[in-house]
């Protein structure tokens, strides 16, 4: 039986939505990845699009409220930055588990195109090596 997690973060435009096709890409015969945002920025940030299709990863999602999403029933919720750790709910669906690991905001990085290109990739290889952890019950930081 496939299990749920839901990465929530505070504009659901950058780490939320690179977790969520990493996980439904590398992980999808044992999870389902959700993402939201407390308070959403309304579109996906090109480079964190452009950072998974580096990885064979085509990611087609949309920024969304954690109102919008369909089902409140997860497994697993994981906050991936402070500000949602503080806003995240009480869920009321299943008695999952709530594990936290802030990166670093992608959307932030100041510098040159290639200069901000280097922050996005920074946090999608530190994802790559967290997640998998937190799915496993891993203490994440």
């Amino acid at each position: 039986m496939t299990k749920t997690v839901l990465f929530l973060c505070t504009g659901n435009s950058c780490r939320s939505q690179m977790a969520e096709a990493i996980v439904n890409a590398h992980y999808g015969s044992e999870w389902k990845a959700y993402s939201a945002g407390t308070k959403p920025a309304g579109y996906v940030h090109l480079k964190a699009i452009q950072a998974l299709n580096e990885i064979g990863i085509a990611h087609v999602g949309k920024s969304k409220h954690i109102d919008d999403l369909p089902t409140k029933d997860f497994d697993l919720v994981v906050t991936v930055c402070d500000s949602a750790a503080e806003e995240c709910p009480v869920w009321h669906g299943k008695a999952g588990r709530r594990a936290h690991h802030s990166f670093v905001d992608p959307a932030k990085a100041q510098g040159t195109d290639d200069e901000v290109m280097q922050v996005f990739r920074r946090v999608r290889s530190e994802m790559l090596e967290v997640i998998p952890r937190i799915l496993n019950g891993e203490k994440a930081q």
